[in-house]
């Protein structure tokens, strides 16, 4: 075996170690939102204790850490799911630093809402306040310029949670490869159940904003609600009618209150 083949076995397998290294379980995380997400309301619903979380931010802090030491050729070499899981558990793991490095001012009354943490010019999506894969990014970079962008997958509509009162639930467990389709599945049979933001009335389909700010990403969003009508619907009228696609669909106001536990 030549030098140069003996080189490029190295690298090999230098790279193979490299990327095995990620825990991809996830596991720090987990313990984070297990000790800080409360579900409640038949489990259709989370808050967030915020207030114990910014004071005791380590654990939060460190895993993050651990994402933004991931470099891109690490990434690269990732499955699907791997990949896809680390982008939806860093939206919403940076989110809820986001919250927690700006607690004062929501504790202060001087914030309401995570809107109100956007400058004079731009929105805190928009915000440069964490690295991930080797530069500076925006929560918009990682869900409007990664994930729908590299992704096919609507139901992550229902797994990334912007910290206020009408997103889905944030899950009190982090999304891992092995679990994800299951785990996207059950998020938006949740969503979708929670008669706050979805549903059936005498007037129609009511549905939050989410499906009308990124209908393009359902294709026909009449078609694709059918396909939830068991969670959609309370009555086999209703589920029927859904099925037939003959109801209007109309879209319910976006309560931008921070998912905390003082407001549930």
């Amino acid at each position: 075996m030549n030098r140069f083949t003996l080189i490029i076995l190295a690298l090999f397998f230098q790279m193979t170690a490299f990327a095995q290294s990620f825990d991809h379980s996830h596991q720090a995380f987990n313990e984070v939102l297990e000790q800080h997400v409360v579900v409640y309301d038949n489990n259709l619903k989370s808050a967030v204790d915020y207030k114990t979380l910014a004071h005791n931010r380590q654990q939060l802090d460190r895993y993050l850490i651990t994402l933004s030491d991931a470099k891109k050729n690490q990434y690269e070499t990732w499955s699907e799911n791997e990949q896809l899981a680390f982008l939806i558990n860093a939206y919403n793991g940076f989110t809820l630093q986001l919250i927690i490095n700006h607690f004062t001012e929501f504790e202060s009354g001087k914030a309401d809402s995570i809107r109100d943490l956007g400058g004079l010019f731009s929105t805190p999506w928009e915000k440069s306040f964490f690295t991930l894969l080797g530069k500076k990014r925006t929560l918009d970079w990682i869900e409007h310029e990664k994930i729908r962008v590299d992704f096919d997958e609507p139901r992550i509509h229902a797994a990334l949670v912007c910290a206020a009162v009408s997103c889905p639930k944030l899950r009190a467990q982090a999304f891992t490869a092995g679990k994800l389709d299951e785990q996207l599945e059950k998020q938006m049979v949740a969503f979708l159940s929670d008669r706050d933001n979805n549903g059936i009335d005498a007037q129609g389909i009511y549905l939050s904003k989410i499906f009308d700010w990124y209908q393009d990403d359902f294709n026909s969003l009449s078609s694709y609600i059918s396909e939830y009508a068991n969670a959609l619907s309370d009555t086999e009228e209703q589920k029927d009618k859904l099925k037939q696609r003959s109801l209007n669909i109309r879209f319910v106001d976006y309560n931008w209150k921070l998912n905390s536990v003082n407001n549930r």
